[in-house]
């Protein structure tokens, strides 16, 4: 099929990530323009899934529920939240304040990953059409369950080649060394 494309395009392409819907759930879909798509697999209300479906183009969650975040990003936002916690240990030091009890400490951290993972998780983001409630509530009461979803962005995870050509000089001219 891709060949058949190219032919009739006159353009080369190839594809750099997909997703595979085999569920066997209903699927809809959302354009944001020309840059953001996204395809839901849903049991329920299509309107329903459809507004998740534009939600998702609007906020770019991470994953569909705080579970299904994958465990670097998780670490990462506990490593940024531990590194603030200790700049404000110095600064609280710094004024003659006493300092925060280690529990403390632990729970601000524990509280700024649980902060993280609620902002980055589909379900329990505020809904865009109404900030009242989040998606997981929306869909309760529309009676709709969203199995999966993919968002794509234009662009997205296109990393640019850098080219060191004196270094890569050096590489060829220690190999050309070694082999003579």
């Amino acid at each position: 099929m891709r060949k058949g494309l190219i032919g009739k395009i006159g353009e080369n392409m190839s594809f750099r990530r997909f997703k595979r819907f085999d569920g066997g759930a209903k699927l809809v879909s959302y354009l944001h323009g020309t840059r953001i798509g996204v395809v839901v697999e849903y049991e329920g209300d299509e309107v329903a899934a459809k507004d998740v479906a534009m939600h998702i183009a609007a906020m770019k969650p991470v994953a569909l529920s705080s579970a299904d975040v994958p465990q670097d990003l998780i670490a990462k936002e506990r490593a940024v939240a531990t590194g603030k916690a200790d700049e404000d240990r110095k600064a609280l030091e710094a004024a003659g304040k006493p300092a925060q009890s280690a529990e403390i400490v632990a729970k601000r951290i524990e509280g700024g990953v649980q902060k993280y993972l609620k902002e980055v998780s589909l379900l329990n983001q505020p809904f865009v059409k109404n900030d009242k409630q989040t998606v997981e509530q929306m869909l309760k009461a529309a009676n709709t369950t969203i199995k999966g979803f993919t968002l794509y962005v234009v662009g997205e995870g296109i990393e640019k080649k850098v080219d060191d050509f004196a270094a890569e000089v050096a590489a060829q001219v220690a190999a050309a060394q070694k082999s003579a």
